[in-house]
C-alpha cells in the first residue's frame, strides 16, 4: 500500500464515526491547549516584563536607614545625597524624607484616626526623573510651588482620599493645614512606595511642617555596567559612620522575584495540562478499542482479501495518528487564540514559543502511537474467520 492509500483507509474509520471522533479529538486538544497557553502566558509576561525593565531600566538603586547595633532605628546623614553624587559611575541622585507623624486628609472633618495609611513626605525636584515616575494629571513640582504648601499625590493616595484631578480648587488637609494639589502620578513601578504617598517641596516642608532635613530614601541611577561596583560602596558612602546602618536595595529584582513567582504558578498549570494530555490519550486509545471491535467483520473481509498483519497493524495506527493529530492541531490553535486573549487583556505582547507549538503536536503524535498500539496489534492478530464469523 502505498501513503496515500494508507492515509485514505485511515481517515476512513474516522469519517465513519465523526461525533467520537470529536469528543476523542477534544480531550487531545484540551490538554495541548492548556500546555500550549500556559507557556504562552507566561512567555508573554516575561516579555513584557523585559520591556518594562528596558523602559524603566535596571540601574536604580536605593538607599534607606536601617537598625543600629542595638536594634533602634537608625537614618541617614542631611548630607547622605551630595556624598552619592561623587561615586563616579553615578548618573542621577534624589531623595524623599518622610514626616512620620505628619497626615493628610480629604478635609479638616476626618476623625484623625482615618489617615488611610498615606504616607507624607518631602521630596527633591528631580524625583521623577531618577524613579521613572510619570504624572497622570496637572505637574511636578517646580522651583516656586515647592517652597509653598503644594503637594503631588501618588497613584493610590490620590484614589483614598477621593482626589480625581488636581487644580488650583483641589485642596487637601495635610499637617493642621490646607495644601493645594498641583499633580497626581501614576503607578510607580520601580517605587511602589510613593504611590500610597502625599509628596511636597523640601523646602516647604522644612518652613510649614518642621522637616529635619533627613533623607529617608535615597535614589539614584548609574551607568548599567558599573550598578554592582556602586551597589557596593553605596551604603559606606551614604553613612560613612555606620555603613552597617544602610539597606541597599535594587527594585528591579523586585519585579523579577515576582516574575519567578509567577513561573512556579506555570509549573503547576503545566502539569494540569499533562494531566488533561493523559486523559486525552485515554480517550483515543478507549476510541480505537471500541473500533477495532466494531470493525471485526472489515478487518476479516480485508484479511480474507489478502490484507497482511502489517498492512492492518499500520491502518489502525495510522487512524490513530490522524485522530491525535487532530486533536493537538486544534489544541496548539486553541492555545495560541487563549494566549493572545489573555494578553490582549493585559495589554502583553502576544508570545508563543515556536518549541511549544510543535513540541504540542509532537506529544499528540507520540500519544496516538502509544494510545493506538495495542489496538493496532489486537487488530492485525485476529483471525479472518473469527472476524467473518462475528459479522
Amino acid at each position: 500500500m502505498g501513503l496515500g492509500d494508507v492515509l485514505r483507509t485511515g481517515g476512513s474509520g474516522l469519517r465513519s464515526r465523526p461525533l467520537r471522533v470529536f469528543l476523542s479529538a477534544l480531550g487531545i486538544a484540551i490538554g495541548i491547549a492548556a500546555m500550549v497557553s500556559v507557556v504562552g502566558i507566561s512567555t508573554s509576561s516575561k516579555e513584557d516584563l523585559n520591556r518594562r525593565l528596558e523602559a524603566l531600566g535596571t540601574n536604580l538603586l536605593t538607599v534607606s536607614p536601617g537598625q543600629s547595633f542595638t536594634g533602634q532605628a537608625s537614618h541617614l546623614p542631611r548630607e547622605a545625597t551630595d556624598m552619592v553624587r561623587r561615586i563616579g559611575p553615578v548618573q542621577t541622585v534624589t531623595a524623599t524624607g518622610k514626616l512620620a507623624d505628619t497626615h493628610v486628609y480629604r478635609n479638616d472633618r476626618v476623625p484623625a484616626a482615618e489617615s488611610g495609611g498615606i504616607s507624607v513626605a518631602a521630596a527633591r525636584l528631580d524625583l521623577p526623573k531618577t524613579t521613572g515616575a510619570e504624572i497622570a494629571d496637572g505637574t511636578w513640582l517646580n522651583a516656586a510651588t515647592a517652597r509653598y504648601p503644594a503637594v503631588v499625590l501618588g497613584n493610590e493616595a490620590a484614589e483614598r482620599l477621593g482626589v480625581h484631578r488636581a487644580g488650583d480648587d483641589i485642596r487637601v488637609w495635610l499637617g493642621e493645614r490646607w495644601f493645594t494639589v498641583v499633580g497626581i502620578l501614576h503607578k510607580v513601578p520601580l517605587a511602589p512606595e510613593l504611590d500610597s504617598a502625599a509628596l511636597i517641596g523640601w523646602p516647604a516642608a522644612e518652613s510649614e511642617l518642621g522637616f529635619d532635613g533627613y533623607p529617608t530614601t535615597v535614589y539614584t541611577r548609574s551607568a548599567e555596567s558599573a550598578v554592582s561596583d556602586v551597589q557596593s560602596v553605596l551604603a559606606a558612602t551614604a553613612n560613612p559612620q555606620a555603613p552597617n546602618e544602610v539597606e541597599v536595595s535594587r527594585p528591579s529584582d523586585a519585579l523579577a522575584a515576582k516574575e519567578a513567582a509567577d513561573e512556579t504558578l506555570g509549573a503547576l498549570l503545566l502539569g494540569l495540562g499533562a494531566v488533561a494530555l493523559l486523559v486525552g490519550g485515554v480517550g483515543v486509545a478507549n476510541t480505537m478499542v471500541i473500533s477495532v471491535l466494531e470493525r471485526r467483520a472489515e478487518i476479516g473481509l480485508r484479511r480474507s482479501l489478502g490484507a497482511t498483519r502489517g498492512q492492518v497493524r499500520t491502518q489502525f495506527l495510522v487512524e490513530s495518528q490522524l485522530l491525535s493529530a487532530i486533536g493537538g492541531i486544534g489544541g496548539v490553535l486553541l492555545g495560541v487564540g487563549v494566549t493572545a486573549a489573555y494578553a490582549a487583556s493585559q495589554d502583553w505582547p502576544a508570545v508563543v514559543p515556536a518549541w511549544a507549538m510543535a513540541g504540542g503536536i509532537g506529544a499528540t503524535l507520540l500519544i496516538g502511537a502509544l494510545a493506538g498500539l495495542y489496538p493496532a496489534i489486537r487488530a492485525a492478530r485476529l483471525p479472518p474467520t473469527e472476524a467473518l464469523a462475528s459479522a
